[in-house]
């Protein structure tokens, strides 16, 4: 027997990410989250080009479909590859039929080709983050649908902060930003706080030690992999929505286990919590009312059904109406030319990060 439902939204992805499977491990092993994403994450997104970013958002975006989702909210890095990067991302994810919602990472921790891990309030905006920050104007400006997008304060001046803040309500969107994801993000709430709207999204919320103004994006899945901690976004009064942080964007799992994460937690909750959580990027994407999924299963309106059945397969897939995936397989595209060159791309990136 099978149920349908609206559609899902992943509310923050990396699509840049999904090459990194099989990636070679890093000759340090990362001891610390702020070692991760100095050894891991840093040196992958400087390794980043237009075809290989194609390639990679191509294949995130075919494997949310597959699950299920159909729009994604994406935050995107290529330091030494920004200039019309966003619309590699557009153009990659029209073709495979998934809504997106985008944005350009500023940071000023690239100063040309010099890292820097931890940024001085204090500093001048770096030509890195004025670059980021043109990919994020001009983007909108062309009637891309996307928001201003911030690494996190830590590697951002005030300056930065404030020249993102100001370019979002110019153009009338919000920033879309990671916030006290790891604790050397500590001072997020502090910087933020007269600087963060309502429209914001303010992703992981970890080590946040505020209210802010916004929207708190959880992902249970990539914090428990960092080892960062439990973000326990039910102690601010915001809005909670669900995102993956890079890996995959199959939301029906990461809801099963932002439920179990949320229960060890507190054992008083329920999975409706999660439920909630999982419908509330629907309020970026209004028009995901017109989306179905066909489920394997038919109870998945229930809340505690899905929490507890393993093994719950996204069957057939609706867009605006069209039958876009039919018995698990796309109807658009060829998964296996996806898949094959997104192998050639990764084959290419896993080699350039050999030599880093």
């Amino acid at each position: 027997m099978s149920f349908e439902t609206r559609a899902m939204v992943c509310a923050h992805h990396h699509l840049y990410s999904s090459l990194a499977r099989g990636m070679q491990a890093p000759a340090v092993t990362p001891h610390s989250f702020l070692s991760i994403l100095e050894n891991v994450w840093w040196k992958l997104d400087v390794a980043l080009d237009l075809d290989t970013l194609y390639w990679s958002a191509a294949l995130g975006a075919a494997e949310a479909l597959c699950n299920g989702t159909t729009a994604i909210i994406d935050h995107h890095e290529s330091p030494l590859a920004i200039d019309g990067s966003l619309d590699v991302i557009a153009d990659a994810c029209s073709m495979i039929g998934v809504k997106t919602n985008l944005s350009y990472g500023i940071t000023d921790r690239w100063d040309g080709t010099t890292l820097h891990s931890k940024v001085s309030p204090l500093s001048p905006m770096t030509d890195g983050a004025a670059r980021g920050l043109r990919e994020n104007e001009r983007f909108l400006q062309s009637g891309g649908r996307g928001m201003v997008g911030v690494h996190a304060s830590f590697t951002c001046s005030d300056e930065t902060l404030d020249r993102a803040s100001s370019l979002a309500e110019s153009m009338n969107t919000g920033v879309h930003i990671h916030v006290a994801e790891g604790i050397d993000d500590k001072e997020a709430g502090a910087r933020l706080q007269s600087r963060a709207k309502d429209n914001w999204l303010l992703v992981h919320a970890v080590h946040l030690d505020r209210q802010l103004a916004g929207t708190i994006v959880h992902n249970p899945r990539s914090n428990m992999n960092n080892a960062v901690g439990y973000a326990n976004p039910l102690r601010f009064s915001n809005d909670v929505a669900l995102g993956t942080d890079g890996i995959g964007a199959d939301m029906l799992e990461e809801a099963r286990l932002a439920y179990v994460r949320l229960r060890e937690f507190d054992v008083m909750q329920s999975p409706d919590t999660v439920w909630e959580w999982l419908q509330t990027g629907e309020k970026f994407f209004p028009e995901i009312v017109n989306d179905t999924v066909t489920w394997s299963y038919d109870k998945v309106d229930s809340p505690w059904h899905v929490a507890f059945t393993p093994g719950i397969r996204c069957v057939d897939v609706h867009v605006d109406g069209q039958l876009v995936v039919k018995n698990g397989s796309p109807t658009q595209f060829d998964m296996t030319e996806i898949r094959t060159k997104a192998s050639e791309a990764a084959a290419k990136l896993h080699k350039k990060l050999a030599l880093t």
